[in-house]
This record gives structure tokens, C-alpha cells and sequence, in this order.
């Protein structure tokens, strides 16, 4: 019966829909393995409708003190987690990041701030950073710009798209009928929903997804896959919690990586031509089984380090890519 579910999934290959019920049973149902067989299902979808693997860094412009108490987040005011805190970097430090990636060849480039958003596009923080998009465009023409800096107004949204930003990276962390449990109460799905609407209507691509391991069931991460399918992102980047002390989820399990393989595998069933992304807990989570995740759907990656971890090398990255390809 199993077997047969994962047959009717091929139908993703011909172009078909996977539904909602077929996704959770194949959440619900595939163990050990049978999981190698939607492992490959996952990684041939990937093959035909988004082949290239692309990898993309980011640069973390402002840090800590964040008047949001999302859970998992380091960065978060309402927790003791020891991290370094500093206002908005300057352009000269900026433009130096973005050198590096522009030396590395890794075409897009991730501007991110902790903070809530901005509502009024004539605030001096958020001139500064238009005022830095316009440098990097100018500097690095051959690089994507792909921004996170919170909840935006319309006005806020318009101004970015006048302002070379290709990209807005703002997640669903999980579940929308979750989220005030599971991630935050400072701050609503709905909000950032609203964001993404302005950011669409300006026509900047969006990168949405989320993270796995907060203590969500099979059914909140299928919820989520299909609440992506309404957004309809370019991108989907999935994170895989990393407990940090301080933070409420400090004691959290762990996830197994073939958990984390089965949701990968899933999403690019769901979403067979979209850019997925493996984010933070490639390396520190996973470790030995980053080769065989990669193989389960993914496209892209981040290079280079993370907001406040570590992450390996762009060089080492370069040659995993290249082993990749040859699957």
C-alpha cells in the first residue's frame, strides 16, 4: 500500500498536482527504506524542473537586540544568549562583504537586519540601507540583492523595489494557524503575509519558507508547504532548528536527518519548480548526512556562515557542489 502511494506520487514527474491528503500520507507513512524511494523520487523532480544548484550568502547588517520574541532566535531581546549585538553596519563594511561574494561568484547576495520592519520609508535606518542598495548595484552589478529587514508597509515595499532589491526573503517559520504558538506573539502571520503581498505587488521576488524542529507535528509542516503554494514564492528556505541556550527552545530535540529528509523530499514534491534551499543546520545539525539531504530535492544553499553560527567554507561548498552534480 505504501509502495503504491509513492507511485502515484511520479505523477509529480508528468506535471500533476501531489494533494494535500497524498502528501500528508506520505508524511505519515513513509519509514526506513522506503524512504531512499521518495528520497530519489524528490531528486529526479528536482532534475527535471529546477536542476541547477545554486548557492547565495548573506550578510548580517544588523545584530541582536530584536524587540520580537520568536523561539528559536538568538537575536531575540527577550532572551540571554550571549551573541555579539551591533547597530547597522557601515556602508564600507558592507560593500567589503559583498566584494567577497562577488570574488566567490556566488550571485546572490542576502542583506539582513534583526528588528520588527519599517513603516515609514523617510526613517533614517532604512535610508541608510536604500542608500547601501544603491552602492552594492552600483559596486557589483553582476550581484542579486536579496533583503530581509522585518514587517514592511506598502511604502516601505514600493521604496525597496526602486532600490535594486531582486529579492525579500520573509518566512512563515511554520504552520500559519500555529504560529502564535509555536514561533511568536510580538508580531502576527498575518502581518507578514501583508508584507509580502506589497513586496509582490512591486514585483520583487519572494523567498518564503521556514524551519522544521520546533516541536510541530507531520500535518503543521504539510500545512505550511501548501500555505507556500498560495504565496507562491520563488524561493523556499528550509532551516532546521538548531537549539540555542537562552532561547525557550534551548532543550528541544534534536531532529533526525531523515526526518529532515522526508520534509525536504516533500516540499519539492509540493513545489517541483521553485528554488529550495537548505539554510541554517546544514552543517552543525546534519553533518555527515549533508550529501545525502541535498540529494533529497534541494537547489540551493547558504555559503559561508549564517547570522549568528558558523558555516563551511565557499571553496568547500564549490567542490560539494560539484560532487552533487555528478549524482
Amino acid at each position: 500500500m505504501l509502495m503504491h502511494g509513492i507511485e502515484e506520487a511520479y505523477k509529480v514527474l508528468d506535471g500533476k498536482n501531489l494533494t494535500y491528503d497524498e502528501a500528508l500520507a506520505l508524511a505519515d507513512e513513509v519509514h526506513g527504506a522506503d524512504l531512499l524511494d521518495l528520497i530519489s523520487l524528490a531528486n529526479k523532480v528536482r532534475e527535471k524542473f529546477a536542476p541547477q544548484i545554486t548557492p547565495c550568502s548573506i550578510l548580517n547588517a544588523k545584530s541582536g537586540l530584536c524587540a520580537q520574541n520568536c523561539r528559536f532566535c538568538a537575536q531575540s531581546g527577550f532572551h540571554h544568549t550571549g551573541i555579539e549585538n551591533y547597530d547597522l553596519l557601515p556602508l564600507e563594511t558592507v560593500l567589503a562583504d559583498a566584494g567577497v561574494a562577488a570574488h566567490n561568484r556566488v550571485r546572490a547576495f542576502g542583506y539582513v537586519t534583526s528588528g520588527r520592519g519599517y513603516s515609514d520609508p523617510a526613517d533614517p535606518e532604512f535610508v541608510r540601507m536604500l542608500e547601501a542598495f544603491d552602492a552594492i548595484a552600483e559596486a557589483y552589478p553582476e550581484l542579486k540583492l536579496c533583503v530581509s529587514i522585518g514587517i514592511l508597509s506598502e511604502s516601505c515595499a514600493k521604496a525597496l523595489s526602486e532600490h535594486h532589491v531582486w529579492r525579500y526573503n520573509m518566512n512563515l517559520q511554520t504552520s500559519p494557524a500555529r504560529y502564535g504558538e509555536l514561533v511568536a506573539t510580538t508580531h502576527t502571520i498575518e502581518e507578514k503575509i501583508a508584507t509580502i503581498r506589497y513586496l509582490q505587488k512591486y514585483h520583487v521576488t519572494i523567498c518564503c519558507g521556514g524551519i522544521i524542529g520546533l516541536g510541530e507535528s507531520w500535518r503543521d509542516r504539510i500545512d505550511m508547504a501548501f500555505a507556500l503554494r498560495e504565496i507562491d514564492p520563488e524561493g523556499i528556505p528550509l532551516n532546521v532548528l538548531l537549539p540555542i541556550a537562552g532561547t525557550p527552545l534551548e532543550k528541544q530535540p534534536i531532529l533526525e536527518p531523515c526526518d529532515v529528509a522526508k520534509t525536504f523530499a516533500l516540499f519539492r514534491l509540493i513545489h517541483p519548480s521553485r528554488m529550495i534551499k537548505f539554510a541554517a543546520g546544514r552543517e552543525t545539525v546534519m553533518k555527515d548526512f549533508q550529501g545525502l539531504l541535498m540529494l533529497s530535492g534541494l537547489n540551493s544553499m547558504i555559503t559561508g556562515g549564517y547570522l549568528t553560527t558558523r558555516g563551511r567554507s565557499v571553496e568547500d561548498d564549490k567542490a560539494f557542489i560539484g560532487h552533487l552534480e555528478k549524482f
